[in-house]
C-alpha cells in the first residue's frame, strides 16, 4: 500500500464526518494543521484531491465521495478484526480498565463486586476520568469501558446500561444565600453563576452539566470552567459559583464544611451510563456490562 499510514485514513474519515478541520482535530486530539498535513499526504498517495476547502466550507470532491464509500466498510472491518483479536487474546482473565467520573457510587460498587464474583481471575483497574474529557481515554485506548454522566451522543461509542438516575443538587459556598435554603427550583439557577466544564468535552455534554438557560428560558450566568470535580468544589467553596451534582456525589462530599449542597427541583435527573468503543466487545467488557445490568435495583 505504498507505506500508507492508518492515521491518514483516520484523518480523512473523521474530516468526512465533521467537514471542519478544527472539529476533526479535536476528535483526533491533534492540531488542525496536523489534520491538513495527514490529508495532503493521503491525497499525494491517491493522486487526486479528496477534499475541496475554502475559507467558508469544506466538502468532499467526487473522488473523495467514492473513496469514502469504499474505505468506510474496509476500515470498519479492519477495526473489527483487531477488536476480535484482542478479545480472543484476553478471554475472561486479564485486566479490565474501567473509568469513572467523580466518585464510585453504591451501584457501581455493587457491579464491581458482582463482576469480581463472576470473574475471579480478572483484575479491575479503576481510573478517574476528568470531567473535561469524558470520552478521550476510551478513544485513546487507555480504558476498556467508562462510567460517565449522560448524555452520550458519540457515533463511535456504544452506551449501555444506564443507571443511577438521581435528583440534582447545587454545591455552593456555605456563605452563599442559597446555603440556608431547604431546596431550590431550576429557575433559581438564573440568580447565580454556574460552574461549567472545560473542553475537550463536547459542547452538548458541557451544556447538560451546566445549562445555559432555565427550563423557563431565563439565562443562567456562566461561571468559571473546570477540568475536574475537585476543582469545581473548590471554586464553589470559594464563592465563585454553584456546581450541579447528583445526589450521591453530594452525599459523598457532605462533610466539607465550606460547601453546602442544596436539592434542586425542576431539572432532569442526573444519570450514569457505561460506555465502550462501538463494535464487538471484549469478553471482560461484556461480562462487566452484564454485572452492571444485573445489579440494577
Amino acid at each position: 500500500m505504498n507505506g500508507i499510514e492508518i492515521r491518514e485514513l483516520e484523518a480523512f474519515l473523521v474530516l468526512a464526518r465533521e467537514l471542519h478541520f478544527g472539529r476533526a482535530g479535536e476528535r483526533m486530539y491533534v492540531s488542525q494543521s496536523r489534520v491538513s498535513q495527514l490529508l495532503r499526504s493521503l491525497e499525494h498517495r491517491v493522486g487526486g484531491r479528496l477534499v475541496d476547502r475554502t475559507s467558508r466550507r469544506v466538502r468532499l470532491t467526487p473522488l473523495g465521495e467514492r473513496f469514502l464509500d469504499e474505505l468506510g466498510p474496509a476500515y470498519a472491518a479492519l477495526r473489527a478484526s483487531l477488536d476480535n483479536a484482542r478479545a480472543a487474546a484476553r478471554g475472561t482473565s486479564g485486566t479490565l480498565r474501567v473509568g469513572f467520573q467523580g466518585t464510585v457510587d453504591d451501584h457501581l460498587a455493587d457491579a464491581l463486586a458482582c463482576f469480581a464474583a463472576r470473574c475471579p481471575d480478572a483484575a479491575v483497574e479503576l481510573v478517574e476520568v476528568p470531567l473535561s474529557d469524558p470520552f478521550g481515554p476510551l478513544r485513546r485506548g487507555e480504558l476498556d469501558a467508562a462510567v460517565v454522566l449522560l448524555p452520550v451522543r458519540e457515533d463511535d461509542l456504544a452506551l449501555g446500561p444506564v443507571f443511577s438516575r438521581e435528583p440534582q443538587t447545587l454545591a455552593v459556598s456555605a456563605r452563599h444565600p442559597f446555603a440556608s435554603r431547604a431546596e431550590l427550583s431550576a429557575e433559581d439557577l438564573a440568580d447565580a453563576p454556574l460552574i461549567g466544564v472545560c473542553a475537550p468535552a463536547p459542547a452538548y455534554w458541557r451544556r447538560a452539566q451546566a445549562p445555559e438557560r432555565t427550563p423557563g428560558g431565563r439565562p443562567v450566568p456562566a461561571g468559571p470552567e473546570v477540568n475536574t470535580l475537585q476543582e469545581g468544589l473548590s471554586l464553589a467553596a470559594a464563592g465563585r459559583g454553584g456546581m450541579l451534582l447528583c445526589r450521591s456525589t453530594a452525599a459523598y462530599h457532605a462533610g466539607r464544611r465550606a460547601v453546602a449542597f442544596v436539592p434542586v427541583t425542576g431539572l432532569p435527573d442526573s444519570a450514569l451510563g457505561l460506555v465502550r468503543p462501538r463494535g464487538p466487545a471484549a469478553p471482560l467488557v461484556e461480562r462487566f456490562a452484564r454485572a452492571v445490568a444485573d445489579s440494577l435495583p
